[in-house]
């Protein structure tokens, strides 16, 4: 196994540890802090969730590619690293000020909760993982976050006992990543030296670091308008059941993710040296199997939600089933813009393209999300963000017409998605077994599993594993 297989194998295993914590504590919570404390959790998060943002920038994507391009240069790495750590550092002091000052000044009801959740922005003057991501050095931050993860999944079910604990829970969520900020720090000083920030240097960051900081604000401003929006529109409650609909939606949406992060530097790489034909079939390679994982995941999640909402959270979270239903639609759209964005034009520069379609993606969820939710609460939210992430595809297939071969890889990826929804069409026919749920669902994924891998037999013979995904297909 190559590194760039290694690589996907680890960057697959951090970010499902990101999210392993939320999807192995979610059904103890909803049971423990109940819809609204969950609810109220998530809507604080979603707010301090920008601050981070912003003063992270656009350093996991500016900040990986150019360290990529240092190569083995430890001179050139660490002056690079300096002249753009320097600029995160201050505007994450920055960012810490005005929230705080935003907390005492509105006093929200749930200002203990919006206090506490300030660490986040701590963990985010702290963060480095751009570097180790510009190293491929991807082994280094799965096995720090399978340390914390693993201390604030025992910190969960030793403390949060009921509603009265969402303080604790919030302080666990918020502070563990202060710790795994510090480790990274400790691996970094062996691959960096101190080199003196000079402003001419950092001046000459600013603007490309920007331009990849807009469509990751945008980004971000898809996955938590939403719960900002409805906190403000709905209930709590209902943010609850949406925020729990995210939380299984982001398993698969994190998998396409891990792709894109590993290749972005590879294939900034390759574009550098303008070996074209290489850089087609990495993306030929990847965007099939990207849609053949996001077919079975959406059609598979799609078939399952409402019988899993319940089994899962419980009965009280019985409308997240709908809410997963909707969302999983998202999940191919997502997956193919996310090859073409990571492989084709962030390595080519095309920030304009990237920043163009994330802003239409935010107005049109913007827009919706004033129409719909008023309406539908957290089921039109979900509409809004599927119409969203929608255009947002579109824009970017658009935007490679002429360099890519597009049309081969809409009637690849269509062909994906038809034998998925033929795996749905079966997964769901079988709703109304009269057997209990638990049987129910797992007899439903093992049929699902079954069908859909018959019907892409072909594809699964010549990919059978990922040392063949990245080798040329003979055709």
């Amino acid at each position: 196994m190559d590194k760039v297989k290694k690589n996907v194998a680890y960057n697959i295993a951090y970010q499902i540890l990101i999210y392993i914590i939320p999807l192995v504590t979610a059904p103890y919570l909803s049971r423990t802090i109940g819809a609204d404390g969950v609810g109220i959790f998530s809507f604080t998060y979603s707010i301090v969730y920008y601050f981070t943002m912003i003063t992270i920038l656009g350093l996991n994507i500016y900040g990986s590619k150019s360290i990529a391009q240092c190569g083995e240069d430890k001179q050139a790495r660490s002056k690079l690293f300096w002249n753009l750590y320097i600029v995160e550092m201050v505007i994450g002091f920055v960012m810490l000020a005005i929230y705080l000052g935003y907390v005492f000044i509105t006093s929200p009801a749930y200002k203990e909760i919006a206090l506490i959740q300030s660490l986040l922005i701590v963990s985010a003057i702290l963060d480095i993982n751009w570097l180790f991501f510009g190293l491929e050095e991807f082994k280094i931050t799965v096995t720090r976050n399978a340390l914390i993860k693993f201390t604030s999944l025992v910190l969960i079910f030793t403390l949060v006992k009921s509603e009265k604990d969402l303080a604790i829970y919030t302080a666990i969520m918020a502070g563990t990543p202060i710790i795994a900020q510090l480790i990274m720090w400790t691996f970094a000083s062996k691959r960096l030296v101190f080199v003196k920030p000079e402003w001419a240097e950092i001046k000459k960051h600013l603007l490309p670091n920007l331009i990849c900081f807009v469509p990751a604000i945008a980004g971000v401003m898809f996955k938590m308008m939403d719960k900002i929006m409805l906190g403000i529109l709905s209930t709590f409650a209902e943010v609850g059941y949406y925020e729990n609909a995210e939380k299984i939606i982001s398993v698969p949406i994190v998998i396409i993710t891990a792709l894109g992060t590993v290749m972005l530097p590879r294939m900034s790489s390759i574009a550098k040296n303008g070996k074209k034909g290489q850089e087609e079939q990495y993306i030929s390679d990847s965007l099939d199997f990207a849609m053949f994982m996001a077919s079975a995941m959406c059609f598979g999640l799609m078939a399952v939600s409402e019988n899993f909402a319940v089994l899962y959270f419980g009965k009280a979270f019985e409308r997240t089933g709908l809410l997963i239903l909707l969302l999983a639609l998202t999940i191919p759209c997502f997956s193919f813009a996310n090859v073409i964005r990571s492989q084709y034009l962030i390595p080519h520069d095309m920030d304009k393209v990237y920043l163009k379609a994330m802003g239409m993606g935010v107005i049109i969820n913007l827009v919706l999300n004033l129409i719909l939710i008023p309406l539908f609460s957290g089921a039109g939210a979900c509409i809004a963000t599927v119409i969203a992430e929608l255009a947002v595809t579109a824009i970017h297939v658009y935007s490679v017409r002429n360099a890519l071969d597009v049309k081969k890889y809409i009637f690849s990826s269509v062909l994906f998605l038809l034998t998925g929804l033929m795996m749905f069409g079966v997964v769901y026919s079988m709703r109304n077994l009269q057997t209990s749920g638990i049987v129910k669902l797992l007899v439903q994924i093992i049929v699902g599993v079954v069908v859909y891998f018959m019907l892409n037999s072909r594809y699964i013979k010549q990919n059978i594993d990922l040392e063949d995904i990245f080798k040329r297909r003979r055709r």
